[in-house]
């Protein structure tokens, strides 16, 4: 299988941090999983380039790196609204224009704007800039809620954090849940993070430590072939239906029906990659109780079959 080329478009003054968690996803062989990624950096001149660190890295390689890249990842910069260089402008066009996958992480998303790779489409970045981001493209649908949005060609996240969200899902969709799974696994992170981007802003009353749902979480994961009511789980949890609605809300961004089927759909996904079990089998193991409902759920959320998707990224083939 060949390597899948990740290029890293760097401009000053560059966080490190934004940098590395690009690094970690696609230049970094876990293990447990084998290599799929080829990353590399570069930035517009080679030679040094200021972080917000203070101080400088070396990066030996020019734009003419884009050239050959099936994935550019552009992380976030400072300030946000700084112009972007005519000859960054003109690589990434053409790099977008000959098919390669544009990926901007947090405040990125301005240099997209600012060549155009965002007119007329949805688009997410911080939510401390989306404001600014919608204020100075118009044509940029800016949605400050989600965590990121993806396009198929074109993809922005929103903080930092975020990006590795994207990074993973972008992972996901190129060689499927259980190899995603496993780069997570590496970076002790969840595979898949649930919510928006609004549940990490300020609030005005922080939440109490006891209200965590991570317990009840973890248990209901465990048991995804049984019957999980909003009833059973306020019962597990020791409170009221609505109570646990609203901590669903608040921590995760989402209702607990809507977080079960998701947690359902990637057992789904694993399954389906690493066994041969029939369709009908699966249902009943995550819960989702026919093969007919299955395919159905798996549909809608994923835009594809669970025949189709096994052929695609089933190990055992």
């Amino acid at each position: 299988m060949s390597l899948h080329r990740v290029v890293a478009l760097l401009n000053p003054p560059q966080s490190p941090f934004e940098l590395a968690c690009a690094t970690e996803v696609f230049g970094m062989a876990a293990p447990d999983a084998p290599a799929r990624y080829d990353f590399r950096i570069c930035a517009e001149r080679p030679g040094p380039v200021g972080t917000t660190a203070g101080y400088s890295m070396l990066v030996d390689t020019g734009l003419a790196a884009l050239e050959e890249a099936d994935t550019v990842v552009v992380p976030g910069r400072q300030p946000p609204g700084a112009p972007v260089p005519s000859a960054v402008t003109e690589a990434l066009r053409a790099a977008h224009g000959r098919g390669a996958r544009i990926v901007a992480a947090c405040t990125g998303a301005f240099i997209l704007a600012q060549v155009g790779l965002l007119d007329g489409r949805r688009a997410t970045t911080h939510w401390r800039h989306a404001t600014r981001l919608a204020s100075a493209f118009p044509e940029v649908r800016v949605d400050p809620d989600v965590l990121y949005v993806d396009h198929g060609d074109v993809a922005t996240s929103a903080g930092t954090g975020a990006g590795i969200d994207l990074y993973l899902h972008l992972v996901r969709r190129d060689h499927g849940a259980a190899y995603a799974a496993q780069v997570a696994r590496h970076m002790v992170l969840p595979p898949h993070r649930e919510g928006n981007q609004l549940q990490y802003a300020v609030r005005s009353v922080p939440s109490e430590a006891g209200d965590s749902l991570a317990p009840l979480l973890d248990w209901a994961v465990s048991r995804l072939d049984t019957r999980l009511t909003l009833g059973r789980l306020a019962e597990r949890a020791g409170v009221s239906r609505r109570t646990l609605s609203r901590r669903f809300t608040e921590q995760l961004g989402t209702s607990p029906g809507q977080w079960l089927l998701r947690r359902r759909l990637d057992t789904v996904r694993v399954l389906l990659e690493q066994t041969d079990l029939p369709v009908e089998a699966i249902a009943t193991r995550v819960g989702l109780v026919s093969a007919v409902n299955l395919r159905r759920r798996f549909r809608t959320s994923f835009g594809t079959t669970p025949g189709a998707y096994r052929r695609s990224f089933c190990e055992t083939r």
